[in-house]
């Protein structure tokens, strides 16, 4: 028995041994290495490299709720009046891709934003992103003027060596609503639009951007009186083409004064920073053209009739962003002024619900809209006359502790027309149309006075806008804002008096020339309230 078991441990012994000489001769396979995901320290706070390459990256988002109040007396029919309350709820998602090279940081920003905006209550529901493109919206009984899906490209941009290329904010912005949440006052913002801009610094802080821009975003309208009812493609407005030996016209032809993309705008920057704060000196210029006459039942009119020549539009911008951390740590102050000519996304001299548009109002069932085309088309010299427009705005925000903030803002602005446009108008016009926003009704009597109607016509008249509001923060953690906002806007008439189109209705222009009592206003006024939950991450 012994004898048996010690020959069976011999035999495993043995056996052990070959096996394990025949093992070591195998190849040994190693174990794939792990990428770690590596913080990324060069660019900031949130940034990790890509796995297997040099750039750094950084997800980050923001999502919010917008509530808004805005008082109205008017239930039309229109499917946009009568709403008093309204609605956002927005997300936004950004990417931020960085490499360091030997020209410098390659960068690359991408912003997208999405959101669901109900009621026609002012600028929650936007008309202005509708006519843009950026909002698809509804169409049922219900829905259709209060309910829109907004989609937005906010950012798309690359950045190298001083070049700026893509979509990004506009170089001529300064301050830019950046201490609003309705982005009420006047002044010039448009976050989004297509570029291309070199930048270079030079002296102690100062920098200098040359930027080429897309029109599209800057461009109001050459103002059309006959716009949406001919039937025709395009925004027609007349011409005279035929005069009396006298020099009267006696025949008109429609122009088409839908703009065309031909020339970018073109953006020039000077800023300066400091550790007070900052500076900044913005100069566009831009063109003002239109399309052909417009074919009349397709035949192309007998008149033989040069286009109207282009005309260019210009603005100048200045403001300062001074730090006051003498009153609170983070207490900024804002000052800033504008002044332009055929150029009023420039000034900023619009309505915070209303552009891309002749006429845009801030308040349902107004009393009139105010008008504010960057330019006319002279009906008697088939000339492109050019408004004028300026803007001031000052905003100021203060930290009352750590948790709380709140700011206060202001603004004022003004706009007019080129002498005689109104009048150009109504003698093209005549007595043709009817009482309305967009038409004179009357025109001139015959001795080239103007009639009553004609006079109480909102369309075209120079304006003002007064801005003032304020807000109240709390951030009871990191990156969570919780605030209400209130602010009063006023538009009103420089001079004169028009019909009140809320309480009037519609009037024929032979009963207001006849003297028929109607109420008249030279202002119009309202006011918000809007509270925020926002979150960014």
């Amino acid at each position: 028995m012994k004898l048996l078991k010690s020959s069976l441990l011999g035999s495993a012994a043995a056996f052990a041994s070959v096996v394990g000489a025949h093992a070591a001769d195998l190849p040994v396979k190693k174990a794939v290495p792990i990428e770690y995901v590596r913080v990324c320290s060069a660019y900031g706070a949130g940034f990790f490299y890509i796995p297997g390459t040099d750039t750094c990256i950084r997800l980050s988002g923001r999502a919010r709720l917008d509530v808004g109040y805005q008082p109205t007396s008017s239930r039309s029919a229109a499917g946009s009046q009568g709403d008093t309350t309204g609605y956002i709820g927005l997300a936004r998602i950004n990417v931020d891709a960085r490499t360091q090279t030997a020209y410098g940081t390659l960068r690359a920003f991408t912003r997208i934003q999405f959101a669901s905006r109900t009621s026609a209550t002012g600028g929650l529901r936007s008309g202005t992103q509708e006519r843009i493109g950026s909002a698809f919206g509804a169409t049922g009984q219900d829905q259709v003027g209060r309910d829109q899906q907004f989609v937005n490209t906010d950012k798309a941009f690359i950045q190298f060596a001083g070049l700026t290329a893509g979509r990004a904010s506009s170089f001529f912005d300064f301050y830019a609503h950046d201490f609003e949440f309705a982005g009420a006052t006047l002044n010039s913002d448009v976050q989004s639009t297509n570029l291309l801009a070199y930048s270079t610094k030079f002296g102690d802080g100062f920098s200098a951007t040359i930027s080429l821009e897309d029109p599209t975003f800057r461009r109001n309208t050459i103002y059309s009186q006959t716009f949406g009812g001919t039937g025709v493609s395009g925004a027609p407005s007349p011409v005279a083409v035929a005069f009396s030996p006298l020099g009267v016209p006696i025949a008109f032809q429609n122009v088409d004064v839908t703009q065309r993309n031909r020339m970018p705008d073109f953006v020039g920057v000077l800023r300066y920073d400091a550790a007070w704060g900052s500076a900044q000196l913005s100069a566009a210029v831009k063109e003002l053209n239109t399309g052909n006459f417009i074919q009349t039942n397709g035949v192309i009119p007998a008149f033989t009739a040069e286009r109207p020549s282009s005309e260019y539009g210009w603005a100048v911008q200045g403001g300062v962003k001074i730090n006051t951390p003498f009153i609170s740590p983070g207490d900024t102050l804002y000052l800033q002024g504008a002044y332009g000519e055929g150029a009023t996304l420039y000034t900023g001299y619009s309505s915070y619900n209303g552009s891309y548009t002749s006429r845009a109002s801030t308040i349902n069932g107004a009393s009139f809209d105010p008008f504010m085309s960057d330019a006319t088309l002279n009906p008697l010299t088939g000339k492109i006359e050019t408004s004028t427009s300026f803007t001031v705005v000052g905003s100021f925000l203060h930290y009352w502790s750590p948790e709380w903030r709140s700011a206060v803002f202001g603004s004022y602005g003004e706009l007019a027309f080129a002498r005689g446009a109104r009048e150009a108008h109504a003698a093209a016009f005549g007595t043709s149309g009817f009482l309305s926003q967009n038409n004179f009704t009357g025109g001139l009597n015959a001795d080239g006075t103007p009639t009553r109607a004609f006079s109480l016509s909102p369309t075209l008249r120079d304006t003002y806008q007064i801005v003032a509001g304020a807000s109240l923060i709390w951030s009871p953690v990191k990156d969570l804002d919780i605030g209400l906002e209130g602010f009063y806007t006023k538009v009103g008439l420089q001079n004169g008096r028009v019909v009140d189109q809320y309480k009037n209705g519609a009037i024929a222009a032979a009963a207001l020339n006849a003297g028929a009592a109607v109420k008249t206003v030279d202002s119009a006024d309202t006011f918000q309230v809007r509270a925020r939950v926002q979150r960014d991450f």
